[in-house]
């Protein structure tokens, strides 16, 4: 059995894509691509290599991945790459480009996205499992976003900032600081406004994983602490508090300190 492919798409020599592969008109798989069982290629997309993706990945019309990035030093021979893991969405004009030699030179994309149009992915960005990004989000370089996270239409996010899981952003928000797990965000600049209860309702959490979530959120940003007596606070409840101990691992590992 051979992948379906439209008559106008161009597969250029050293692709490979699995038998149950198919691809729209007009779209064109560059060497080095690799795509999974059951992916699906619409019209007018552009893959480039070096790409690997995991099964039933879809990608929409006039998406691009894994062309150079746009960074100043970034060369078409570098050895750099985007990974795709399984089940992702992505919607009209997403584009995801390669990593660069000054990081670990891979874009990494997980499992169960959903990328909705013209969300844009920077070189050497990771994206965990069951994120949403919505419409016209913007990372650049170097984000690193958990898993379960929510980034609200037109969220532009800083280069080097991290996204804790089940983190929530409003639409048009600026990120310029880390947003820690389960923490609410808006505005230009973006800056905490409560728990993502309704989210972690919606996950799984019972009620008391939230109450010591909302604890958590209190001694972060209501009890008027420097970082430091906050990190002497979650290493005293850490070893009873799986939330205190995850708390305490994201601002410990904070590259541009955390919303203040």
């Amino acid at each position: 059995m051979s992948a379906t492919i439209h008559p106008t798409a161009i597969i250029e020599d050293g692709a490979a894509l699995d038998p149950t592969v198919s691809v729209g008109p007009y779209s064109i798989i560059g060497a080095g691509v690799r795509l999974g069982a059951d992916c699906v290629v619409g019209p007018h997309v552009v893959l480039r290599g070096p790409l690997r993706a995991g099964c039933r990945n879809r990608f929409f019309q006039f998406c691009s991945i894994g062309e150079i990035s746009q960074d100043l030093t970034a060369r078409a021979d570098d050895d750099t790459a985007v990974e795709i893991g399984d089940d992702n969405t992505f919607r009209e004009y997403v584009t995801v480009q390669r990593g660069t030699l000054k990081d670990h030179g891979v874009t990494t994309v997980g499992d169960n996205n959903l990328l909705m149009n013209q969300v844009h992915l920077a070189h050497d960005c990771r994206i965990g499992n069951h994120n949403v990004l919505a419409n016209g989000v913007a990372l650049a370089g170097h984000v690193d976003i958990e898993d379960y996270a929510i980034l609200g239409g037109f969220t532009l996010v800083h280069q080097f900032c991290r996204m804790g899981s089940y983190c929530f952003t409003g639409g048009g928000s600026v990120v310029l600081r880390d947003v820690p797990p389960w923490v609410m965000s808006e505005g230009s600049p973006a800056g905490p406004r409560g728990i993502n209860k309704e989210g972690l309702r919606r996950r799984g959490f019972d009620a008391e994983q939230i109450r010591e979530v909302q604890s958590l959120y209190k001694l972060l940003y209501r009890e008027n602490r420097r970082l430091s007596e906050v990190r002497e606070v979650l290493q005293e409840r850490a070893a009873g508090s799986p939330q205190a101990a995850r708390l305490l691992r994201f601002l410990e590992q904070s590259k541009r300190s955390v919303q203040r």
